[in-house]
């Protein structure tokens, strides 16, 4: 019987996957406060005095975990829990735990630590692993250059990814939120097929009229022009990293977890474009 009483805390609730969970748990009558620096909640995790006041009366939280080491994930559980916090979603992230799935970077060590905590939390909690999320072409990083007709990315020549849709792993957290036999699970997520930067703007191209190339370029190219148009130094590099499972073809295995959450396969790309092309329009 789903758990629909109580209130959820979505941190992280105007970003691309916290957005969409606040709108599906309202759209089931599920009370859920949009949590952010800015949001309907004020949370702030370099604030920890934020914590408490919105955890208040709070029953279920769905955290978005802030890519810093080291990670506070595991100090807002603990003060979650205290609080009488009785389901975690986390939303983690794919390859977390593999040596040098994210190259260099710190990910996956955020990741883990999150992770880590939350297993150890004692209240019900599921994890959600996703690959890369499809709207990065439509509302995220690489929607200027899919506008600009050109994606220089360092993905390599035949590097490729199981895209998810980020209204996917939505549904995934509002049923681990809300109904039963999620607990204790871990939901890897893709979508259906692996597809190379240059085959998904290939298919944003035939949904919407525009098109875009795909430009390969090295790690220290694609850093320094992050560089040169004001990113940090560190931003940049921990951007670089993210995108070593892609060229490396460790995102492109399709994963089952959206059909084991949820019972129905995960939405195509080519679906994807065609219900977002009006952002590739304007």
């Amino acid at each position: 019987m789903a758990n629909e009483s109580g209130t959820v805390l979505v941190i992280g609730g105007g970003g691309k996957v916290g957005r969409r969970v606040v709108a599906r748990l309202r759209e089931q009558g599920v009370e859920a406060r949009a949590a952010s620096r800015s949001g309907e909640v004020r949370f702030d995790w370099n604030d920890p005095g934020t914590w408490k006041p919105a955890l208040e009366g709070v029953d279920r939280v769905f955290i978005t975990p802030l890519d810093v080491v080291p990670s506070p994930t595991p100090a807002f559980t603990a003060e979650a829990v205290a609080a009488g916090v009785e389901r975690l979603v986390l939303l983690s992230a794919r390859g977390t735990g593999v040596p040098g799935y994210f190259g260099d970077g710190p990910s996956g060590e955020v990741h883990l630590a999150g992770e880590e905590a939350v297993r150890a939390s004692g209240v019900q909690w599921t994890v959600l692993r996703p690959g890369w999320f499809m709207q990065n072409f439509s509302e995220g990083e690489f929607l200027a250059g899919v506008r600009a007709g050109e994606l220089a990315l360092p993905a390599g020549e035949d590097g490729a990814s199981a895209f998810v849709d980020a209204e996917d792993i939505a549904a995934v957290a509002a049923a681990a939120l809300t109904g039963e036999g999620h607990a204790g699970q871990e939901y890897e997520l893709t979508g259906p097929r692996p597809l190379g930067i240059a085959e998904a703007l290939e298919e944003i191209a035939a949904a919407s009229g525009r098109a875009a190339r795909y430009l390969p370029i090295g790690v220290e190219e694609f850093a320094g022009g992050l560089v040169a148009q004001g990113v940090s130094r560190e931003e940049a590099e921990l951007w670089a990293a993210a995108l070593t499972p892609i060229r490396t073809r460790a995102e492109a295995p399709v994963a089952d977890g959206v059909r084991r959450a949820l019972g129905r396969e995960p939405r195509d790309f080519a679906e994807f474009a065609r219900d977002g092309a009006a952002a590739w329009r304007s």
